[in-house]
């Protein structure tokens, strides 16, 4: 039975253009199973400055950060962790009390860990040509891993040239505006809106389907739902998936971590996820 709220509970929340019950459910599974005194609060937000003061304000234990705020976080922020630093992107914010008594907020990025992770998981080889759809932080973070796991040979995909580009050339990658002339044979990688429930295009389709039928891999970042069109075209097509249900319950873990200190049993992860997406 769920703990009672009280003045000594903790609260973790989440900022998202989008928010959705995933973190919030696998968060409060695990602090009811652990006999945590925390609670956890899904939010979006047009004030961001503002509500990054409000973790200060509140004394706010931890908050994920997700999409469209990874970047613009950054500015509000006292320091970041290697795994953010790097690059510039954060999905994590811890706070912690500093030597004046204030507070002090840390930003990492367990994105990262959770994509390197899963390609060693699902033993993607470092050898395949990859195409990935996308320009923002999550696609950072997914190259970064991408480039620390071995692959070398990759095209980036997306729509705005400005971001893009710059993108691109921070990988050493070319660029280009949509999926024409990628190789047979690929790893196909989408990290955009594209597919998520709720966006505009969320029947759309990251890639063509001849395209999948081609394939090696299909990977899918996008969590909500869990079997985004993509998964659900490349599983028809019998294509071996990464998805994004696989990606947050990773990363959420290491979350829960950095806000706790506790490290749940691998079957209380699991009783989570599937909780989460249940």
């Amino acid at each position: 039975m769920p703990h009672k709220i009280d003045r000594d509970t903790r609260l973790c929340i989440s900022l998202s253009g989008r928010p959705s019950n995933i973190g919030t459910r696998f968060h409060n599974h695990l602090y009811d199973a652990l006999a945590l005194n925390y609670v956890y609060k899904a939010f979006t937000t047009n004030d961001l400055p503002g509500a990054i003061t409000g973790i200060r304000a509140l004394n706010i234990r931890g908050c994920g950060v997700s999409m469209p705020f990874k970047e613009a976080c950054i500015p509000f922020l006292d320091e970041l962790d290697p795994s953010a630093a790097g690059l510039q992107s954060v999905n994590t914010i811890v706070n912690d009390t500093a030597e004046d008594g204030g507070s002090r907020l840390r930003g990492y990025n367990t994105d990262y860990l959770a994509v390197r992770t899963l390609l060693d998981r699902h033993d993607v080889s470092p050898g395949l040509p990859f195409a990935l759809r996308g320009s923002g932080g999550m696609a950072r973070a997914v190259l970064c891993a991408l480039r620390d796991s071995g692959f070398t040979n990759g095209t980036l995909i997306a729509r705005n040239e400005v971001t893009g580009r710059r993108l691109a050339d921070e990988y050493s990658l070319p660029w280009q505006p949509d999926t024409a002339g990628i190789a047979e044979g690929s790893l196909l990688v989408n990290v955009t809106p594209l597919g998520m429930a709720g966006a505009p295009e969320a029947d759309a389709l990251a890639f063509e389907p001849a395209l999948i039928a081609s394939a090696a891999q299909v990977f899918d970042v996008v969590a909500m739902p869990a079997e985004t069109p993509l998964i659900r075209a490349a599983r028809e097509a019998g294509k071996p998936v990464i998805t994004g249900a696989e990606v947050i319950a990773l990363q959420a873990l290491e979350q829960f971590v950095l806000y706790t200190g506790v490290r749940p049993t691998d079957e209380q992860v699991a009783a989570a996820a599937a909780y989460s997406q249940a």
